[in-house]
């Protein structure tokens, strides 16, 4: 690489090519909106409320996607690996975290065909968890990695690999992909409700705090699932900066269907259309940089009456805590008489 050194009898200065220097070190790189991706693969992570419908979106989006001509890797980050039962049509296929371990047990190595899937065009993989009280989530989510990372992860050629992270939560294993730059964008999906977009503010509060820390992850935008009209995660939306990819509406067709472990996203569906746009947004969306809302700046988005508006803090007393117990105690305090 050279370097444009100025020309001093042209009255350059080396002082003017050092501050440019400067200047460029201290670029956010995320700032800068390329034309085209940098890398071939796009790694999204989508994060979200648990329950919230991010199995569901992103089952839909892997499907279409594929169904669009593009090689599309799935992996399921949450412990309750349900990320891949709906494109496997209520199926759970092994998470690599359980296998490894009764591979390990018996001598063996694990192999592709072992811990990865394929329906309509669709890589699908989970990455599993712990049993309960038996170790730690967020752990089981770097374990995977590393495991992901020996059978060639890095290697492997795909357009698009989709993460699918439990939001509730936004430290260890599960903030992986924004604390050390793994994806290039985070999508969010939240619904018209205080603590979906809770969980979604803390995601943007995660990016904000990583991007000031020199990270390059920025959140692509907001797919508001369930949307029932009322507008408090468009009003969010536009509050933290970041665009509404997609609104899936509040519908009984979908919720019956979703249950009956059904892809609607497909061109053969009605729906078809919805998670085509969604496919053609997520594709081109920059990564941009959220302001994170404070507590207040949240409940502002939602009617008073429904958030405790107007309330005011008592503070409690120790007689308060004591209860039935609250005998007057004699003070120790010396009081010395006035001259």
């Amino acid at each position: 690489m050279t370097l444009d050194i100025p020309n001093l009898k042209d009255g350059g200065t080396i002082k003017d090519f050092d501050q440019r220097l400067r200047d460029e070190a201290h670029e956010d790189l995320a700032d800068i909106i390329h034309d085209e991706p940098t890398s071939k693969t796009q790694i999204i992570a989508i994060y979200g409320k648990g329950g919230i419908g991010k199995s569901f979106t992103l089952a839909n989006l892997s499907h279409m996607m594929a169904e669009q001509g593009k090689r599309v890797l799935l992996i399921g980050c949450d412990p309750k690996s349900d990320t891949t039962s709906l494109l496997f049509g209520g199926k759970a296929c092994p998470t690599i975290i359980e296998t490894s371990t009764k591979k390990k047990l018996a001598g063996e190595e694990v192999a592709i065909g072992d811990v990865c899937f394929k329906r309509g065009g669709v890589f699908a993989m989970e990455l599993g968890g712990p049993e309960v009280g038996r170790g730690c989530g967020g752990r089981g989510i770097i374990h995977g990695f590393e495991l992901l990372e020996k059978l060639g992860f890095h290697d492997w050629d795909f357009d698009y690999v989709l993460l699918d992270f439990l939001g509730d939560v936004v430290c260890g294993g599960f903030g992986l992909p924004i604390a050390r730059d793994m994806a290039q964008k985070v999508i969010l999906v939240a619904s018209n409700d205080l603590q979906s977009l809770y969980v979604a503010n803390n995601v943007c509060s995660a990016v904000e705090y990583f991007r000031k820390l020199g990270g390059n992850v920025g959140v692509a935008g907001l797919v508001i699932n369930k949307d029932d009209g009322s507008g408090e995660a468009q009003a969010f939306a536009q509050a933290v900066d970041i665009p509404v990819l997609a609104s899936i509406p509040q519908n009984d067709d979908l919720r019956k269907k979703s249950a009956n472990y059904q892809i609607v996203g497909t061109a053969e569906s009605e729906w078809g259309s919805l998670f085509a746009a969604l496919g053609d947004n997520v594709a081109v969306a920059p990564p941009m940089r959220p302001s994170a809302l404070t507590q207040d700046g949240l409940l502002e988005l939602f009617d008073g009456s429904d958030t405790g508006a107007g309330v005011t803090l008592e503070p409690a007393t120790d007689a308060d805590m004591r209860g039935k117990n609250a005998e007057p105690k004699e003070s120790l305090e010396v009081i010395y008489d006035s001259v």
